[in-house]
Parts: structure tokens; C-alpha cells; sequence
């Protein structure tokens, strides 16, 4: 089942779905992160203790750091920090964790609170000290506004006093400890001047040296997390003294050379969102190691589907696993949500891009948050399933998929839980105004089962519904009591959240066909377009029933129509993992993603190799 491209217009084909997938200009924006990934030193080693991966984790960021022309210009771009992020999160999960933390919450939290203060950024660029961010606390993680690490102002020495008051306050989860080398850490601390809490900010404060925690500051390592290594460490402080230009400061708040605080942001909430400005990288990053790893676990499972044989009907010949429909299916179900991911990962990468700076800053900020949710958890569900269709061979270690399985707990949660920031979307979206031409029905209302531009618009109802039954069911909470008002409302408004971003992604399906020339592409990615709308549609369809949008004769339809899709895709997808384009070498890292996975199971002192290799397949069967 391994694609082999034989002809110009099938590899015309896979470009052009690869350009779908990574962006018209992948070989600009990815070509140096797939190459780099191929080389010896990210090759898939031996097996080694998690202390030993640990080591070479950091071995591994600091080539990484050699490879690069500028680490400052890495940090300031955030397409090409998540495409970091694409290609390293399946090859070391580890890896992209310690990286994105070092370029993006540190390195480019100093860049973008640098004017203040110039500093030095020479060792972090050349890693004599890897940069870490220390922000939740053991109390404190989806609301780390209520940090309660202090700085205060000490006037007779010009700078700040950190402190730790109680356990809850430790930082909790950072990579501080001194393995990998001298850390400095960007420090959340609420900023204290003369006894008036003025919010939180980050402070630049030198950690360790290459051996141990410098005086005052306590690191513990926490107990190991299931997954890939990374040294996650309690961080605490006792009256640590760093001077007045660790504070990064700039228009949210500084102390001034009289030494008096101001600010040009009256809210301290915003102060603290405008220093942790980073975050919302960090979101596109989570999602880009998401799209990245289910990808590839999605190109294994159809690779070994292809080449593990099976005992077929009797008195046949044995048949690839991936011929039956209970394997085949789900894959196929599993590629058009892959797509669908990857697609609304550039859309919201794109609008980020566009309007970081701009009036549509806010808009574009809940779409990373609302993709980052819904991306991170359907991963999970495809890694989850290809991990099952790989039966026992994907719970080693050596075949790659089971620290992904874990990998992606840890997107899922980072850079704010899942449910928190899908909450926080649910609240702006349902009692924000709604846009022009939000209540008007939909374009198509009517139509086939067939029709993108109809299923696209029961996407579109579907949101609305959602919505309009979490507005109803507030007039129904006791007035007064914000809290019940927003528990009656929280389940609906969850469930409008999740129908926006496949609404969101289906709009971006249709964009891409309509932007592919007519041909075998094109036909390819209109099959999984319907096929993950219509997923959507089948889920819903009692609510789409029951608001009218779809007629009894249409849901009984559903199931032939989803099936018709599926045997379409089912036939294309070795075709379809080409377009992938992982490297060869990150594939022969994994035994099972080869047709001669046996290999790697092979006992050279065994009878089979002692007779000459005379026994035969049948007789070893």
C-alpha cells in the first residue's frame, strides 16, 4: 500500500495537496526544518534512559541553534516558530517544548518588551544560557493573573525583591533545572511599589549556573510525566534581589528613573496580558505540533495498514489489513479531519499574522484560541486511532506513535487548557454583538447531500443554533447570579464554540478547492471536504432535524452518503500520505511505517539464520 509517484501529473498532484497542507510556499517556509530533522543528529537513537533523552534534548536544541542564521529572527516570526513546531513535534515532542519555550515565550517576550531596556541578548542567542518561562504557580495555572509571586520595589537599591510566600506559589512545571546548561528565566511577579499592587509582569532573573540554583532560588524536580522528558521543576525564591532593568517594562507599566511606577493601561488584567503577549504564539505552536504529529501518525498507520497481511476469506489469499472496511474507514474518516486541521491551522496563523498589530487583533486572537482547542483534541483523537489500528507495534517506544499519545496531552493543556480558553471564546462570542449578517439564514438551506456550498451552510446553522439555545437558557438562570447565568449557558455555548471552528474550517476547505486548478487534486480534496462536513452533519443531524434545516429523507441518506465518501477516499490515501512529505529518513525511523518492519525484530543468533534461512514464511506462520 506504500504510493510510489509514476507518472508527472500524479507528482503534480501530491504538490498540490502539499501545498494545501503546508502553504503555497512550503518549500521556502518548511524546506529547512524538513532537512534539518533528516540529518544524524535528530535521527531516531537508540534506546536510552529519560535521563540520557533528556541530555540530548539539549544536545539537540543547541544544533538546532547552530543551524540557524538568527535566533532573534526566529523569534520574531511567528510562521516560521510554528513551523518549528510542525516538524520537530513528532520527531521529539521534547525537543519542541525546550525550543518554543526558549525562542518564543523568552527570547521573543524579550524582543517584544525590549524597548525600555536594551539588553544584551548574546548569551541567549548562543545558548550559554537556555531561556525559560516561569509564569503558573502550583495554585495558580488558567488563572495566572492571581499569581502571587511578589516583586517589590526596593528604592534604596534601585531594583526588585522576588519572593516566594507560601507553597502555592512556587512556579510550577518550568524547566529550571541545570541540565542542558545555565537557565535564566522570564519570572511572573506581581509588582509591588510601596506597598500598591500594580499587577503582574515578567522579570529577567539568571537561575542556575551548569551545575546548581543560584543563591536564594530553590529547584526541585517534579516527579517524571508520562511521555518525553523534559525537566519539569518547582521553582521557588527567597528574597531573591534582581536590578531595576529586569523589569520588562514599556506603554503596560515601568519604573521610572525617579523611581515611580506608570502606566498607560489603567486595567491591570491588560497589563498582565499585554507581558504575556507571547502566549498566543505559544497557542499556534501547540497547534502546529498537533497538526505535525497527527499527520505522521496518521501516514504510519496507513503505511503499516498496507504491509501487515492478514489471513483473508477462506481458501484466499492473505489481504492487507488496511482492505477491510472497520481498518480502512476510520483512516479515511481520519484524513479529512487531518486536513481540516491543518487548513484551519494556517487560518488562523495567517489572520494572526495579518492583524497582530491591527483593530482585528482581538478577532484573530480568539480564532488561535478557539483552533488551538479544537485542533489539539481532534489530534488527539486521530493519533489515538492510528495508534489502535497499529495494535501492540504502536505502544513501543521505537515505532514512534506512544510518546505522541502523551505528546499531545500536553498541547492539549499548555498555553491555556483547552476548556478554559474555549470558555472564554464561548463568553465574548455569545454576549458580544454579533456580526453584520449573523442572523440572516444561511445561503444554501437547501440542497444536496452532495453540495459543499449546503453542507457549509448546515455548518453555519449549526452555530446558530448552538448559540441561541445557550442566550435561551441565560433567561432562564436566576438574574443577578453571573455565575448560575453562565453554568446554564456554559453546555450550548461549549457546543457553538466547537460548531464555529468546523464551520471555520470548512469555510477554508472551500477555499482551497476553489483555488486549485481542475484535475485529480481538486477532485481529491472536494471527496474530503464533503466527507468532513458531512462527519459534522451526521453527529448533528437531530438538531439539524429538528430546527429544519434538514429534511427525514436527507438523515436517512447520511450513512450511504458518508460511506460513498469514504470508499472514494479510502482508495487514495497512500496517495494522500505522500502529500505529508515526510522525509524518508524520520520514516525509516520508525520500523512499522516500512514494509520489512520485521526486520527490526530479527534475533541473528536464531535457527532461522543457523539453517541458512531455509525455514520458509508458511512454516514460520
Amino acid at each position: 500500500m506504500t504510493a510510489t509517484i509514476d507518472s508527472p501529473s500524479a507528482e503534480r498532484s501530491t504538490d498540490l495537496l502539499t501545498g494545501v497542507l503546508l502553504g503555497d510556499d512550503f518549500r521556502r517556509e518548511h524546506g529547512f526544518w524538513q532537512r534539518m530533522i533528516s540529518t544524524e543528529p535528530f535521527r531516531r537513537p537508540d534506546l536510552r534512559t529519560p535521563d540520557e533523552r533528556l541530555a540530548l534534548v539539549y544536545e539537540r536544541l543547541r544544533v538546532l541553534n547552530e543551524c540557524l542564521d538568527s535566533g532573534a529572527r526566529l523569534a520574531a516570526d511567528p510562521r516560521a516558530l510554528a513551523a518549528l513546531h510542525e516538524w520537530l513535534g513528532p520527531v521529539d515532542p521534547a525537543l519542541a517544548t525546550v525550543a518554543g519555550i526558549h525562542y518564543n515565550l523568552f527570547l521573543g517576550s524579550l524582543l517584544d518588551h525590549g524597548g525600555d531596556t536594551p539588553r544584551d541578548l548574546s548569551d541567549f542567542l548562543r545558548l550559554r544560557s537556555v531561556g525559560t518561562f516561569l509564569c503558573t504557580e502550583v495554585a495558580h495555572g488558567n488563572d495566572a493573573a492571581a499569581v502571587e509571586t511578589t516583586a517589590t520595589y526596593d528604592r534604596g537599591r534601585d531594583g526588585f525583591v522576588l519572593h516566594t510566600p507560601h507553597a502555592g506559589a512556587q512556579k510550577f512545571m518550568p524547566n529550571t533545572s541545570p541540565v542542558g546548561g545555565p537557565k535564566t528565566g522570564l519570572v511572573a511577579a506581581r509588582l509591588i511599589v510601596d506597598g500598591d499592587d500594580h499587577g503582574v509582569f515578567l522579570f529577567l532573573v539568571p537561575l542556575t549556573d551548569a551545575v546548581r540554583a543560584l543563591p536564594g532560588i530553590r529547584v526541585r524536580r517534579l516527579p517524571a510525566r508520562t511521555g518525553s522528558p523534559v525537566d519539569h521543576c518547582l521553582t521557588s525564591f527567597d528574597r531573591v534581589f534582581v536590578e531595576r532593568a529586569a523589569l520588562l517594562g514599556g506603554e503596560h507599566g515601568r519604573i521610572g528613573d525617579d523611581g515611580e511606577f506608570s502606566s498607560a493601561v489603567a486595567n491591570r488584567r491588560r497589563r498582565f496580558l499585554t507581558s504575556i503577549g507571547r502566549v498566543t504564539s505559544g497557542k499556534i505552536s501547540m497547534t502546529a505540533c498537533a497538526v505535525g504529529s497527527a499527520r505522521a501518525t496518521l501516514a504510519v498507520a496507513v503505511r503499516y495498514g498496507g504491509h501487515r497481511y492478514i489471513s483473508g476469506p477462506r481458501g484466499s489469499r492473505p489481504v492487507p489489513v488496511i482492505a477491510h472496511r472497520s481498518h480502512h474507514g476510520p483512516l479515511a474518516h481520519a484524513m479529512a479531519t487531518v486536513f481540516a486541521m491543518s487548513l484551519l491551522h494556517r487560518r488562523a496563523l495567517d489572520r494572526w499574522e495579518r492583524e497582530e498589530l491591527g483593530e482585528g487583533r482581538e478577532g484573530a486572537e480568539r480564532l488561535v484560541a478557539v483552533a488551538k482547542g479544537w485542533i489539539t483534541w481532534r489530534a488527539r483523537a486521530v493519533i489515538v486511532e492510528c495508534r489502535e489500528r497499529c495494535g501492540a507495534q504502536a505502544l513501543l517506544e521505537h515505532n514512534g506513535m506512544s510518546e505522541l499519545v502523551t505528546g499531545v496531552e500536553g498541547a492539549i493543556t499548555a498555553e491555556g487548557d483547552n476548556v478554559a480558553i474555549h470558555a472564554k471564546a464561548a463568553a465574548e462570542m455569545l454576549f458580544a454583538a454579533p456580526p453584520a449578517g449573523y442572523d440572516d439564514p444561511p445561503a444554501a438551506t437547501t440542497g444536496a447531500l452532495d453540495d459543499p456550498r449546503f453542507l457549509g451552510g448546515l455548518l453555519a446553522a449549526l452555530e446558530r443554533i448552538w448559540f441561541a439555545r445557550a442566550g435561551e437558557r441565560i433567561g432562564l438562570a436566576p438574574r443577578g447570579d453571573r455565575l448560575a447565568r453562565w453554568n446554564a449557558a456554559a453546555g450550548p455555548a461549549l457546543r457553538g464554540v466547537e460548531a464555529h471552528a468546523c464551520g471555520q474550517a470548512a469555510e477554508a476547505y472551500a477555499e482551497a478547492v476553489a483555488a486549485l486548478p481542475e484535475g485529480p487534486a481538486r477532485d481529491r480534496l472536494d471527496e474530503l471536504q464533503r466527507l468532513f462536513a458531512l462527519d459534522v452533519v451526521a453527529r448533528n443531524s437531530g438538531d439539524l432535524l429538528a430546527a429544519g434545516y434538514l429534511t427525514v429523507s436527507q438523515v436517512k441518506g447520511l450513512p450511504d452518503a458518508v460511506e460513498e465518501l469514504v470508499t472514494a477516499v479510502a482508495a487514495r490515501l497512500p496517495d494522500l500520505v505522500e502529500s505529508f512529505a515526510l522525509p524518508s529518513q524520520v520514516l525509516a525511523d520508525w520500523p512499522i511505517a516500512g514494509a520489512d518492519y520485521t526486520d527490526a525484530y530479527d534475533d541473528p543468533a536464531a535457527s532461522w539464520h543457523a539453517d541458512g534461512g531455509r525455514t520458509t514464511a508458511a512454516e514460520g506462520r
